[in-house]
């Protein structure tokens, strides 16, 4: 178990650093709960820190169910063996999916204060989670990252699920896990202390890590 997302962090930001990365990197955060985990491993690599929103789309009445995902740059992923239960029950994935997509947009306002994303063009994104249940965000998150134009994608994250890290897998040029347990019953359970990350706490790491590694103007790219 992991103390904090700190704690986490630390240990993944290791792993990562002895991995042959091909620069420039730029390490993201899935938003909120990886953003944390995030700081850690950009601060250990020296790069730049930057944030990916992904919205989990939940099952009506068990929110903590993932059916889906979407992601910053108009990303929908969707679980396929849920289409038939949700079908036989007349819920419609695409209006749940629309929901999160506006809050996709009002976090992508909130976290920047302003600034446009990172540009990916050209360079390695580090997607970093503090877990993976059911992979379904961060293959949004790959996928979106690479719409973005990044040349590699890395996946990171302190603990997964052996279906999520096989779902990933495929579509990642690495995979950086630091524990594949045979039974992952909740991200939380790997923590001592897994509270709620709240906007404030991003907008705060966020904004330390752009004063930590500065940002040129043309390493920017203007928000779509």
């Amino acid at each position: 178990m992991y103390a904090d997302r700190q704690e986490a962090g630390v240990e993944l930001a290791r792993a990562v650093a002895k991995r042959t990365l091909r620069e420039p990197v730029v390490v993201l955060g899935l938003a909120r709960g990886g953003v944390p985990v995030a700081q850690k491993v950009a601060e250990t690599l020296h790069a730049p820190l930057d944030v990916m929103i992904v919205r989990k789309v939940g099952m009506p009445g068990q929110p903590e169910l993932a059916i889906g995902a979407v992601a910053s740059g108009d990303i929908v992923v969707r679980e396929r063996h849920t289409s038939s239960y949700l079908a036989e029950r007349g819920i419609n994935f695409e209006q749940l999916a629309e929901r999160e997509r506006t809050e996709v947009d009002r976090r992508e306002r909130s976290y920047r204060a302003g600034l446009p994303p990172l540009d990916l063009k050209g360079k390695t994104a580090i997607l970093v989670d503090d877990g993976l249940a059911t992979g379904s965000t961060m293959l949004a998150a790959l996928r979106a990252a690479r719409k973005a134009g990044a040349a590699s994608v890395v996946v990171a994250a302190p603990v997964a699920s052996r279906e999520a890290h096989a779902l990933v897998r495929p579509e990642a040029d690495e995979v950086v896990i630091l524990q594949t347990p045979q039974f992952l019953h909740a991200i939380g359970e790997w923590y001592t202390r897994f509270g709620q990350v709240e906007d404030a706490e991003v907008r705060s790491l966020l904004e330390a890590g752009r004063k930590a590694t500065p940002v040129t103007a043309p390493e920017q790219r203007a928000a779509s």
